[in-house]
């Protein structure tokens, strides 16, 4: 679990991109080069490494089809990439942008890289993964003060000493260390105290608890692709507690008959489990065997609020059915949305909204519509239409766009995709449901133990947030996950 190297870039589609930060480890270089035998790629120039990486997100050149880049046979499912260099490619290449910066890393692969080992035999790509993630979150605060940041990217160089000695890392929390690096000699004065528990808090106790879950889902209306949905929850904790070492236990609930947690993956201040909670997997079937509670996480909590826990669940069915026809009628288009909402899904909603946009079309020219529920609403470029559903459906728990849409002549500034070419196209769903989880998953407040004295305060809360949540054109190809195949499922 080491890292060659480590970036932080930034892209800025006017002003081109800039190596803000970077990294590099010689003693697990050379472990590299041991491991990987002929198959080594050195690690290129940081320039050099900036332009390559660029191309191969498209931030650059987009408009060339690349075949290793472009062509439909590559679906890329992770941030994983391989970086084209003169020496050859450099992979596994880890990087993911937020807020106009991108953070990268380069993992250390312990053998040959060719043929490429699966991903989940990379030992190192979940730690540059939560170091990344912990840079973010020190990073990201400062982006609109661009002298405090400056200033923070200044002082990565003395944290990374704490946090990833010699290329492993030990601390991904990078907001919770000293940035003097003076502070790095000094041990704690009481010696039960974690090293991710780097400052003590004076106060009345309270917890704060929140279950997320998202929801991604693929749905097509046509007899021969599968819908495909998934959710995947994280249990964010913020424990204000007095003392070095607090100790707390967080119990995670599920309604009767309710599908079981899978793939968990738990935070590093957890100090003991049931190993039976971890040895349940997605991409194993169901059955009786498969563990189904209770989910208890005794933990010793760091500083800042964290995330105690991620997990997947197959639930039966996504929380809203729907249906979208686009067709083409002349000079004009016709256009059908068809929503319903689960009747197991809570009706309240702090927003809820359908976006259909026209790629590599010109502007919307003309538009008539009729709306069973909520308002549509024409975006300033005239390319996207919102559909404002609002915060409930009605009693039916249904609701229904239909309308024609004429276009004027498309020029540069309008939006262009490659996928969503002739009548392939689709409608996105955006909505968060607040005091719901799709899997029933909650905290029980008045369960949380706490080793500390006083009462303290316990706030629970839970949410269900859309995330790439598309309805594709029934009356057109889409790109297809699965398709069956006679009596069976063929991988496209």
């Amino acid at each position: 679990m080491a890292l060659r190297a480590l970036w932080l870039l930034r892209h800025d589609p006017a002003a081109g991109g800039a190596v803000l930060f970077s990294r590099r480890f010689p003693t697990v270089e050379l472990r590299a080069e041991t491991f990987n035998g002929p198959t080594h790629v050195p690690v290129p120039s940081d320039s050099a490494f900036l332009k390559a990486l660029l191309f191969e997100l498209r931030l650059v050149d987009d408009h060339i089809f690349v075949e290793h880049r472009d062509t439909c046979t590559r679906i890329n499912h992770s941030c994983v990439y391989p970086v084209s260099t003169g020496s050859g490619h450099l992979w596994p290449v880890l990087a993911f942008q937020k807020s106009g910066l991108i953070y990268a890393c380069l993992p250390l692969v312990e053998g040959p890289l060719e043929p490429r080992p699966p991903l989940l035999t990379v030992s190192g790509l979940s730690q540059g993964l939560a170091l990344l993630l912990g840079i973010m979150d020190y990073i990201s605060p400062s982006q609109k003060n661009e002298a405090e940041m400056t200033a923070k990217i200044g002082q990565l160089r003395n944290l990374l000493v704490q946090a990833c000695p010699l290329g492993t890392p030990l601390n991904t929390n990078i907001r919770s260390l000293s940035s003097s690096f003076e502070d790095i000699q000094e041990v704690p004065a009481d010696k039960d105290q974690p090293a991710w528990r780097s400052s003590s808090y004076k106060g009345k106790p309270q917890v704060n608890v929140c279950v997320t879950e998202k929801v991604k889902c693929m749905q097509y209306d046509q007899r021969d692709v599968v819908d495909t949905w998934q959710v995947y929850g994280a249990v964010n904790c913020k424990c204000d507690i007095e003392g070095s070492a607090p100790k707390v236990t967080l119990t995670l609930n599920l309604p009767t008959n309710a599908p079981p947690l899978q793939d968990i993956v738990i935070h590093h201040c957890v100090t003991s489990i049931d190993p039976a909670m971890l040895m349940s997997f997605s991409a194993e079937p169901l059955d009786d065997s498969v563990y189904n509670g209770p989910y208890k996480f005794p933990f010793i909590p760091p500083s800042d609020s964290f995330n105690l826990c991620y997990y997947t669940s197959q639930v039966p069915v996504p929380p809203i059915l729907g249906c979208y026809q686009l067709v083409e009628e002349g000079s004009q288009i016709k256009i059908t949305v068809n929503l319903k909402l689960h009747e197991s899904i809570k009706n309240s909603f702090e927003y809820c909204e359908a976006r259909i946009p026209f790629f590599n079309r010109g502007p919307i020219a003309q538009l008539e519509y009729k709306v069973t529920h909520g308002q549509l609403d024409l975006s300033r470029e005239k390319s996207l239409l919102v559909w404002v559903i609002g915060q409930k459906f009605p009693k039916s728990l249904e609701v229904s766009l239909t309308g024609t849409v004429s276009f004027g002549t498309a020029g540069k500034e309008h939006p262009t995709d490659y996928v969503c070419t002739g009548n392939t196209a689709y409608v996105k769903l955006y909505f968060r449901i607040p005091d719901f989880t799709l899997t029933g998953c909650y905290v029980d407040q008045h369960s949380v133990q706490i080793s500390v004295p006083g009462k303290p305060k316990i706030t629970a809360a839970r949410e269900l947030i859309s995330s790439n949540y598309y309805l594709w054109n029934s009356k057109a190809p889409a790109p297809m996950v699965y398709k069956t195949s006679l009596d069976q499922f063929a991988c496209e």
